[in-house]
């Protein structure tokens, strides 16, 4: 490697998420600020799908795996429906926050709503994420989610275009668990739309195929390295890390993992995926869509990759 590329390895991480970021503030100060947020939001994924060509962590992810269509759909379709126009479904937490939170905010609330935004927006986080974390280790270790959590871990390569790939039911669990208790507590609007980009940019971050040294970010934010663990095929392997944005309650509750070594490219589930989108999102709610799911039922012909839990 040149220096030239060992040293844009390093800074790319940091990089993208602060051009991601002040792209935000840019877009949050203008006259339509969800319109040219998913602008900024779509720009920083082109440049990271460039930049996967570039220089991947695994060249052979690069290689085309028919799914890119489904992926691109759960995307705008299910993880924000309401943005499918705006092609922007990772930013449908801000939306929601742009509607709801003028109605239900509560300005006698808890909040501490007289410190300054960064951190009240570090508070935020913290506390969006343990909602994140529970929602996210329950779908690993419970049947009842794990059919929906699935399809997001069917994907055999990590690419910036599956990042967007959840169940609706996934999405909606997250979306709850993560963002009631910040209404409860009466976090004003700025507030959320600050948590809503953050997780946006890392979580494009998170899925990229790109060579990044994120040292000592990795005990800090969810990366990449981190990211590429969880979706390993090993479940004793798998079942960690699985913080979203800031990695707290991994390193607290005993579920960080972050070994001195390059991370997993074996990554998968056991069980079949339907190939359609809208049979992936009925798929959970049937019985023969279950075994499926679990490896516990082959069709002819039917294409296989291998379940990485145990339920």
């Amino acid at each position: 490697m040149t220096k030239a590329y060992v040293l844009l390895s390093y800074v790319l991480w940091p990089a993208l998420f602060g051009c991601g970021l002040l792209g935000a503030y840019c877009a949050f100060a203008s006259d339509h600020p969800l319109l040219w947020f998913n602008v900024v939001y779509l720009s920083i994924a082109a440049g990271i799908a460039l930049f996967e060509y570039l220089m991947p962590y695994e060249r052979d992810w690069l290689a085309p795996d028919g799914e890119i269509v489904n992926d691109i759909a759960h995307t705008l379709l299910t993880k924000g429906a309401v943005q499918v126009a705006a092609a922007a479904g990772a930013t449908f937490p801000i939306l929601v926050a742009m509607v709801a939170q003028p109605h239900v905010g509560n300005d006698d609330g808890l909040w501490p709503t007289n410190w300054p935004l960064l951190l009240q927006v570090a508070l935020a986080l913290v506390i969006a994420e343990l909602g994140l974390y529970a929602a996210h280790r329950y779908a690993h270790e419970r049947l009842i989610l794990w059919r929906f959590h699935a399809l997001h871990h069917s994907v055999e390569r990590l690419r910036v275009f599956n990042t967007g790939r959840f169940h609706v039911v996934d999405s909606i669990v997250k979306a709850a668990l993560s963002q009631i208790p910040l209404y409860l507590l009466g976090a004003p609007l700025p507030v959320f739309l600050w948590v809503g980009a953050v997780t946006a940019f890392i979580g494009l971050l998170t899925h990229c195929n790109i060579e990044m040294r994120t040292g000592f970010l990795d005990w800090i934010f969810s990366t990449p390295r981190l990211h590429r663990w969880h979706h390993s095929r090993d479940a004793t392997v798998g079942n960690t890390n699985y913080c979203e944005n800031v990695v707290l309650w991994d390193q607290l509750l005993g579920t960080y993992h972050n070994p001195p070594y390059p991370s997993s490219t074996d990554i998968g589930i056991k069980g079949e995926i339907a190939k359609s989108f809208w049979t992936q999102l009925t798929q959970p709610f049937t019985k023969e869509g279950l075994r499926q799911i679990l490896g516990r039922h082959k069709k002819n012909n039917a294409p296989v990759v291998r379940e990485r839990v145990d339920i």
